[in-house]
Formats: structure tokens, sequence, C-alpha cells
């Protein structure tokens, strides 16, 4: 690989990990569009690869989430539990889809959830201390389909989980944003794995893209929960709305 490419690399793996750490979802989304348009890797490869760089960008973040926003440990292992079965069953399912529809795919559900966080941002503003929708048990459904949604779309739990948490669990948007990748840390494993497996994962292009967000994921982290609520749930939205545009204008 010509260095100029490695170097490329690196750089983007730094800004994926501090847009990961941001947004609480790894970089994985961001970095499915761009392997697919930028190296013109199939939907599956795309996101088997990003899986490299999100494994150790997920773990880093959450440990981050947990140390600044506080995290309910109850919650986080209830989301990791529910979610690691499914996960696998999810993956399958990818690995074994068209490389079309399943982008597609993938880009109507970043917009559905993009559109969940906006009315989120516009909404009622919660009041402080008022009691959740649902008790802790109901976590388990979240985490359960959030694990389905991340075999097949890499980081689909991650975002899945974010607004629900919000919403119905009361936690504001730094807080769900680390529950989600609560959610996916274990399972993040288990789908690399299975797209290994498959053959569908680009060695070298994920190790430089996780050599690069190792040491940026903290920074995106501190900005987000430094950040007003309504800021970050714009900034949340925003980037999903221009991830899925790219996937659907790919060709």
């Amino acid at each position: 690989m010509p260095f100029v490419d490695i170097l490329g690399l690196l750089a983007l793996g730094a800004l994926l990990g501090f847009l990961g750490g941001l947004l609480g979802i790894g970089g994985g989304l961001f970095a499915i569009p761009i392997l697919a348009v930028v190296l013109n890797l199939n939907e599956q490869h795309a996101q088997g690869t990003s899986l490299v760089m999100v494994v150790p960008n997920v773990m880093i973040g959450l440990w981050n989430y947990t140390r600044r926003a506080n995290l309910n440990l109850r919650f986080s292992l209830t989301l990791a539990a529910s979610a690691l079965p499914l996960t696998f069953l999810g993956a399958h399912f990818a690995t074994h889809w068209p490389s079309a529809p399943l982008r597609l795919a993938f880009a109507i559900f970043t917009l559905c959830v993009a559109a969940a966080t906006l009315l989120r941002a516009f909404g009622p503003t919660r009041v402080e201390g008022s009691p959740p929708l649902l008790p802790w048990p109901f976590a388990a459904l979240v985490g359960a389909f959030g694990g389905f949604l991340s075999g097949m779309f890499s980081v689909g739990g991650a975002i899945f989980s974010v607004p629900l948490m919000s919403a119905l669990f009361g936690f504001s948007q730094s807080a769900a944003q680390g529950f989600g990748l609560a959610l996916v840390a274990p399972g993040t494993l288990a789908g690399l794995g299975a797209y290994a497996a498959a053959g569908d994962v680009d060695w070298p292009v994920g190790l430089l893209l996780a050599a690069g967000g190792f040491a940026a994921v903290p920074y995106g982290v501190k900005l987000a929960v430094g950040l007003p609520e309504r800021k970050l749930q714009l900034c949340f939205a925003g980037l999903m709305v221009v991830s899925a545009v790219t996937l659907i204008l790919k060709r």
C-alpha cells in the first residue's frame, strides 16, 4: 500500500474515531459509506471492515462515557446481555443478503433514527427528575432488537438505542449515547467474527483506521458530555442524514 494511502487511512481513522466518540457510535456509521463510495467496497465488505475499527473505538468510548456520564451499570449490563445472542443472527442475515438492498435498508433505517432524534430535539423539554415511561427490565427489549440491528448493519444497535434510551427511560442524550456503546460492545466482536468468517473484511484498511481512531475517541466523548443537549441531538441527527444520503446516492 502506498505511504500516502497509509497516512490518509490513519487520518480518516482519527476523524471517524472523534465522530464516533462524539455521537456514541464507534465511528462505523460514517466509515461504512466512505468505504463503500471511496474504496468501492460492497456493503458487506464495508460493514465488516468498519468493525475492525469499531471494536477498539467502542471499548474506549464506553470507558470514557462511563466515567464522564455516570452510566447506570444495571442498564449497561442488561443492554449488553440481551443484545449479544441476536447479534449473531443479524450478522448471518447480513452476510447472505445482496449488497444493494442491504445498503438501501441501512440508509432508510438511519434516516428514521435521525427523524426520531430531531423530534426529541424540537419537542417538549423533559422535566428534570420526572419518572421514566418504562421500568428498567424493558431495556432488555431495546437490547435484543438493537443486537439484531447491530448484526445486520454493523452499528445499527447503537444508533437505534439512543433515542429510545432517552425517550423511554429519561436519560440525557450523552448518557443515552454511552448506553448505545454498552449495547454493541460485546456484539461488535461477534459481528466481526461473522463477517471475517464470510470473507467480508479488508484487514489492512480496517487496522489502519483503528490505529488512527484509537487516540481520538476520548476527545469526542469529552466534547459530547460538554455540549448542550439540543446541540448534541442536532449533531447526531445531522451527521446521520449525511451518511444516509451518501449511501442512497451510491450507484
